[in-house]
């Protein structure tokens, strides 16, 4: 495992992962890529195991927030270590992620989370509540990283994005639709 932690200004690892993109049989799995992101605003939240108590509060908050993503033109994934076929149950056998409008990307390899610096230290190896902001160039213009006992808060993804997306200047507590900040020139 790598001790490198990807942050604000680097490059999004190159990645092609299976993933989970409905329930419907046949049309089950998907890879998913760099590819899928080029040019896109992108954000890429992690979990750190199916089958868990908050992580379906985050994914099912995440989709319900999934028009405000595409409203924004931005592709919204999310993904942990567990494989496609666990994605799979859980997303078929939980009542609030059933109807997931974004893929569920299985990095059973750990190969991404690894890349990304973002694999708990302890023996079990699985991913923080890491979420990315990835600009169309493929540079991450935003992270948060929670431990594992603390849910994210999706509203704060959305203000960040807005706030990337105007490319000025946004003061502390910045809200879409305020004034942004111009500097004095002197």
């Amino acid at each position: 495992m790598s001790n490198s932690f990807v942050t604000v200004g680097s490059k999004f690892p190159e990645f092609n992962k299976k993933s989970v993109v409905s329930i419907e049989k046949g049309k089950e799995f998907k890879d998913i890529s760099n590819r899928d992101i080029e040019g896109k605003w992108t954000v890429m939240f992690w979990w750190p195991k199916d089958f868990t108590f908050i992580c379906p509060t985050e994914i099912a908050e995440f989709n319900k927030n999934y028009s405000n993503f595409t409203d924004r033109d931005t592709v919204l994934l999310g993904a942990s270590t567990d494989n496609e076929y666990v994605h799979h149950a859980w997303r078929r056998d939980h009542k609030d992620l059933r109807d997931l409008r974004f893929p569920m990307i299985a990095d059973t390899s750990k190969s991404l989370a690894d890349a990304l610096g973002i694999l708990s230290q302890d023996d079990e190896k699985v991913a923080y509540r890491a979420t990315y902001i990835i600009d169309p160039e493929g540079i991450v213009r935003w992270l948060c990283i929670n431990d594992l006992s603390v849910g994210r808060n999706v509203g704060e993804v959305l203000r960040v994005l807005d706030a990337l997306q105007t490319d000025e200047l946004c003061p502390c507590n910045w809200e879409k639709g305020e004034e942004t900040l111009v500097p004095a020139v002197g």
